[in-house]
């Protein structure tokens, strides 16, 4: 039965000379993947429509291992982040993210539309580090690991100042700092932050500005604490990492 689902492109992988198997994070069905027979093809009006991150309507076919796609409609492009070697980074660390960190075929509308809005603003500009912390808090999440930011995870104080505990899972208040004495000091408007982001439907961001020591501040934390309870290695971190040291370099 053939059925037309909204999707983004995630994955992308050869097969054969002439095929592709592509991962589509889907609106309607959640990840799927589907085999695209001649997309290798450079005539092949295939070969455009599963390029990564591409956001588009799918013909598709799914039965009870991969499906295939017959057809698809592109509804954009989102061009600017694929002609943008920083952009492209992170749009790959998000897209493996998503493959790694959600199940196939469990539809999560909510996680779909943060991932599509995030390439949308960063495909428009806003500021990529502050997009993926975002996007990646939502799918610790999901995944059933995000931190604890709302109250101290020892005592349940929502009063602050706070600091990060890694070890502890999230924030423990001044009186329950002594637990772990590598936690992170955060200042009040930081604390605040890494809740917003974790809380606030990325459709909704304005614009928003971070001084680069806050930022690095928190990537460090984000990095540790997904090294800690992540379990996935992914190459396209290393990638990042590696333009992340380029750009403090210039």
């Amino acid at each position: 039965m053939l059925e037309k689902v909204e999707g983004i492109v995630i994955r992308t992988r050869d097969y054969g000379e002439t095929h592709k198997i592509v991962t589509l994070l889907t609106r309607e069905k959640g990840k799927i993947g589907v085999m695209v027979r001649g997309a290798k093809k450079p005539k092949s009006r295939m070969s455009s429509i599963t390029q990564p991150f591409i956001h588009g309507q799918f013909l598709i076919h799914i039965g009870s291992g991969l499906g295939s796609m017959s057809q698809g409609e592109m509804l954009s492009s989102l061009r600017s982040i694929r002609e943008d070697i920083i952009k492209t980074a992170y749009a790959s660390y998000l897209a493996e993210l998503s493959d790694k960190l959600i199940d196939e075929k469990h539809p999560d509308p909510f996680i779909y539309e943060q991932l599509l809005q995030t390439l949308v603003w960063m495909d428009e500009g806003k500021d990529c580090e502050i997009l993926v912390m975002m996007y990646e808090l939502k799918l610790y999440r999901k995944a059933g690991f995000a931190p604890k930011v709302d109250a101290c995870t020892n005592c349940g104080n929502e009063t602050g100042p706070f600091a990060f505990s890694v070890a502890e899972g999230g924030y423990l208040c001044f009186r329950c700092k002594h637990i772990d004495p590598h936690s992170y000091g955060l200042t009040e408007p930081l604390s605040k932050l890494l809740r917003l982001f974790l809380h606030m439907d990325v459709k909704r961001l304005g614009q928003i500005s971070m001084k680069e020591e806050n930022k690095n501040k928190l990537r460090l934390l984000m990095d540790e604490y997904y090294d800690r309870y992540g379990g996935y290695f992914l190459k396209s971190k290393k990638f990042l990492k590696q333009i992340d040291l380029f750009k403090d370099n210039n």
